[in-house]
């Protein structure tokens, strides 16, 4: 007996779709708070101690949140193999500037501190400040492009070809997507550093991530008003077979349909949109209240409505072609093979509890307030 055959193809494409969406939410939850610890830093820290307060609330653990988005685009390119061809060859030049600001953040991190020089501390400070706000409005780009349709079209080989440039990603839409996606981050930040820090630091946090919650909130509304009345979504003409062999074009794709038919079909969706306003507004009222742990839990909660908006609106669509609406990319022809799904559901089935068990005791022993005392007296070994 084949133990694949215990799953069918079907179910194991499903699987994979929605823990894609778990593995990309685990990154915007994790390190999303220390991405907008970093975009708030000139907001909510006047001095060099009260910055390093900032800084040290995420210091233990950003790390550690980096595993989520390797994971997330190792999971790309084993699971979904033609999507991380399309994808990343096509949002090269995006996914450089995101590479490049992740890479310039774990410098500044280390080196910050070594020199008591106020220029040097203020240009890494400028550092983790672009390397918190660039990747947030990038990645919120980057759904905007594939909510509008990406252009790029397969030949009958299945070679993709990519038609658009790095400012045609940067329309107003997509814009309006990536300020929503920084804003969230701010608020996620601003509930951290509630958490984490204290004093001044954490009162500021507080106010600027309330901010980010109304930006949010109105933001968030504004796309999804766009989603209904301006941008034209994706329907089959024809469907390809859910358990059939993995090549877009055996499908028939229409443009123009509205991605709102997703919600008289499936109704329960908008349970998305509704965790999104409501996990927002929530964390706005903890912010305000200073409930930390409430906060904390709302802005996670706000972060999973918001993506899973798009991604149940999408379904089954993942990468829409705007040139080549037959050659888009849906769960049910991207995948990679019966068996490779298999047995990468049991290696995660394996591995994902013992980083997660790894990732909650890391939080655990690293828990605590930071405060100026803290920095001034560990001034020689901490960030």
């Amino acid at each position: 007996m084949i133990l694949s055959s215990l799953i069918d193809y079907e179910t194991l494409r499903l699987i994979w779709w929605v823990l894609l969406g778990v593995l990309l939410t685990g990154f915007a939850l994790t390190d999303g708070f220390d991405m907008g610890v970093g975009a708030l830093l000139p907001f909510v820290a006047k001095t060099d101690v009260e910055r390093r307060v900032a800084i040290n609330t995420v210091g233990p653990v950003w790390e550690g949140n980096q595993v989520w988005f390797i994971l997330g685009g190792g999971a790309i390119f084993a699971a979904w193999p033609l999507l991380y061809a399309v994808s990343f060859s096509g949002f090269y030049l995006a996914m450089f500037v995101v590479l490049a600001t992740l890479i310039v953040r774990p410098v500044a991190f280390k080196y910050r501190s070594k020199r008591e020089s106020p220029r040097w501390r203020e240009n890494w400070d400028r550092a983790l400040f672009v390397s918190g706000a660039v990747p947030p409005v990038i990645f919120g780009v980057a759904v905007g492009n594939v909510l509008q349709g990406v252009p790029f079209r397969l030949t009958d080989e299945l070679v993709s070809h990519y038609d658009g440039s790095f400012f045609g990603l940067l329309d107003p839409f997509s814009l309006l997507c990536g300020l929503t996606a920084l804003a969230m981050m701010t608020m996620h930040g601003g509930a951290w550093l509630g958490l984490r820090a204290g004093g001044a630091v954490a009162e500021r946090g507080q106010r600027f991530g309330a901010y980010g919650a109304l930006a949010t909130i109105a933001l968030f509304a504004i796309a999804g008003l766009c989603i209904a009345f301006v941008i034209p979504g994706y329907a089959f003409v024809a469907e390809p077979p859910h358990d059939g062999p993995s090549n877009p074009l055996f499908s028939q794709v229409v443009r123009g349909e509205s991605w709102m038919v997703a919600y008289e079909t499936r109704p329960w969706i908008w349970a998305g949109p509704a965790l999104g306003f409501g996990g927002a507004a929530l964390a706005f009222i903890g912010l305000r209240a200073r409930w930390e742990v409430f906060t904390f839990l709302a802005s996670k909660l706000a972060i999973i409505g918001v993506i899973s908006t798009v991604g149940l609106t999408m379904f089954p669509f993942i990468l829409p072609s705007s040139i080549q609406p037959d050659a888009s990319l849906t769960v049910w022809d991207t995948s990679s093979s019966h068996q490779t799904l298999f047995n990468m559901l049991v290696a995660t089935a394996i591995f994902l509890p013992l980083i997660l068990a790894y990732t909650a005791w890391v939080y655990t022993v690293l828990w605590g307030r930071v405060d100026e005392d803290e920095v001034r007296s560990a001034s020689e070994t901490i960030y």
